[in-house]
């Protein structure tokens, strides 16, 4: 029996050796495999983002994060009750991390260089450091809505670093280790790393200095005149590229500070009075009019069931098409968009780019309102005309004026001047195709009637000594949540804006300027216009654009008798 019981117990023995090594070895090697190696993520360090001047704007460097291995950890509690001081975490949920089956955890993330070096003091039995990249802003809260964040784990969220997520991210590698039953690592064992690629660095066409500028005098701004925020854009009309992107806003306790969200291409407002460079655009590529063309232009005119009329009351007025814009009539303007008609007007307004989202291909960055031809109503003929009526954002009515800075040509807005990989190779960005809008007649008549506008004009607090200045004031009624553009109580508020470029006959920088809610006052010409003549000459300094030539003066307007606001 003891020996029928010994074969017995040896066959058994045999087959199951023989099922291990013949039947099915690969899972059972997959599955030691398993319990040895121990495979740790090589997270890719992401890239820079640096200004046009190699500025760094946002930088990957590293930094401790503190792990544990629980299986290796004695005494769970004491272990927590000496972590939870040094890491300012919950006691209580520790103990219950490092109570776990499983082999590896996060106790805390990207520490300070301080609190790494007290937990490495500690030397608790499974506690680890372990490297990571943690992203930092070198250059502060500068462009913050323009860079945007990246998550814990380096994935871009919003702003440039969620547009060139790909460019930026790089590939992640990975470690393998063999450990033993107890988790310690076997010196003689498997070790293998597959090294992560770095991510190409980014190059934008901002420039930090000139984007310093910007902000300061901005956030000045909205302060002084008691406003609720304000974006102003500062780019090359003839590259589109963006050289400043200011979005500041008013925070709950008063102060004026630079906002998260990049209002510049979010958020939409009425244009206003600065609209009416684009009616009259139109007017003068359809050859509908000139600029000698003349109208005799009350002070108010009837169009459907509302009465239109200019700022101030005034006799009728015989004024050309160029002092009807140097002058910001809304009634004058209305009669010129009557002659174009309807359906010109709302071609027009799309052939500048109105109603679509640009090529920036920012996150959340929206189109604008315009109303569809079909759906205007009788009062649409008197409200689009002066920019009341359709909602655009600051960059698209910058492009708009880029137009006319181009001689006619529609030039996509970019922010991405070049990539430059590991190997410092630097690879630009190519260009994005162009269109013709207007011809270059049209956009020459139209800048020597916005040079007026700043000569002579409503927009005299725009101009700079030395330069031909080309640009338009506009002050538009902001509609309330409730419909309408009063408030509960009955009251108006106002978008304040400045538009234009400069040199006017060779036009090298654009910019605009959107204040929200001026209180102070709320004219474009005397809230926005300042600041636009201070970012522009701060820029032409910057980029040593030398004054305009003598004798190129702008031709005098025609003289007027009344001034009408914008």
């Amino acid at each position: 029996m003891l020996l029928a019981l010994t074969t017995l117990l040896l066959a058994g023995l045999f087959a199951r050796v023989a099922l291990i090594q013949a039947v099915s070895p690969d899972r059972l090697v997959a599955l030691g495999h398993e319990q040895r190696i121990r495979e740790v993520p090589l997270p890719a360090s992401r890239g820079a983002i640096v200004d046009r001047n190699g500025q760094p704007l946002a930088l990957s460097v590293s930094r401790s994060t503190v792990t544990a291995d629980p299986r290796l950890v004695e005494d769970p509690a004491a272990a927590a009750a000496r972590l939870a001081p040094v890491l300012g975490t919950d006691q209580a949920a520790l103990v219950e991390q490092l109570s776990g089956d499983a082999s590896f955890v996060y106790l805390a993330r990207q520490v300070p260089d301080m609190t790494a070096g007290a937990v490495e003091q500690l030397g608790i039995e499974g506690v680890e450091l372990v490297d990571e990249q943690a992203r930092v802003n070198p250059a502060g809260e500068l462009a913050r809505a323009v860079l945007g964040r990246v998550d814990i784990d380096h994935l871009g969220l919003s702003g440039v670093e969620a547009i060139f997520e790909d460019v930026l991210a790089g590939e992640a590698g990975a470690a393998r280790l063999e450990r033993d039953p107890e988790g310690r690592t076997i010196a003689a064992g498997v070790q293998s790393v597959d090294p992560a690629t770095q991510g190409q660095d980014l190059e934008l066409s901002l420039d930090l200095d000139l984007q310093f500028e910007v902000e300061r005098r901005l956030a000045q701004q909205v302060d002084a005149m008691g406003a609720q925020g304000g974006t102003a854009i500062v780019s090359n009309p003839s590259t589109g590229e963006l050289l400043a992107v200011a979005n500041v806003a008013r925070a709950e306790d008063g102060s004026v500070a630079p906002g998260t969200e990049n209002r510049a291409v979010t958020a939409v407002f009425e244009p206003g009075s600065v609209n009416k460079v684009i009616t009259l655009a139109a007017a003068l590529e359809e050859g509908v009019v000139t600029p000698d063309t003349l109208f005799e232009v009350p002070d108010s005119l009837q169009v459907s069931d509302h009465l239109f009329t200019d700022h101030d009351p005034h006799p009728p007025a015989t004024w050309s098409v160029h002092d009807i814009l140097v002058q910001s009539s809304n009634i004058g303007t209305i009669q010129v968009a009557q002659q174009l008609g309807a359906d010109r007007l709302d071609e027009y307004l799309r052939r500048f780019g109105f109603g679509e989202t640009t090529a920036l291909g920012f996150p959340n960055e929206v189109g604008g309102l315009m109303l569809d031809r079909d759906d205007w109503s009788g009062t649409s003929m008197g409200s689009i005309p002066i920019g009341q009526g359709i909602s655009v954002t600051a960059l698209q009515m910058l492009q708009a004026f880029n137009v006319v800075a181009n001689g006619g040509v529609y030039v996509p807005p970019t922010l991405a001047a070049a990539t430059v990989d590991a190997d410092g190779e630097r690879t630009p960005v190519p260009p994005a195709e162009t269109r013709r809008v207007v011809s270059e007649t049209t956009a020459r008549q139209l800048t020597n009637m916005m040079v007026g506008v700043v000569d002579s004009g409503t927009g005299t607090e725009a101009a700079i000594a030395g330069y031909r200045v080309a640009g338009k004031t506009g002050t538009a009624r902001k509609p309330q949540p409730a419909g309408g553009y009063e408030d509960a109580a009955g009251n108006y508020h106002y978008v304040s804006t400045f538009a234009g470029f400069v040199p006017a006959d060779d036009p090298q920088l654009s910019a605009i300027v959107v204040i929200d809610e001026p209180s102070v006052t709320i004219y474009g010409g005397s809230v926005a216009a300042p600041v636009f003549a201070d970012v522009a000459r701060a820029a032409l300094v910057r980029y040593r654009i030398p004054p305009t030539p003598t004798g190129t003066a702008a031709p005098a307007p025609t003289p007027v008798t009344q001034t009408a606001q914008p």
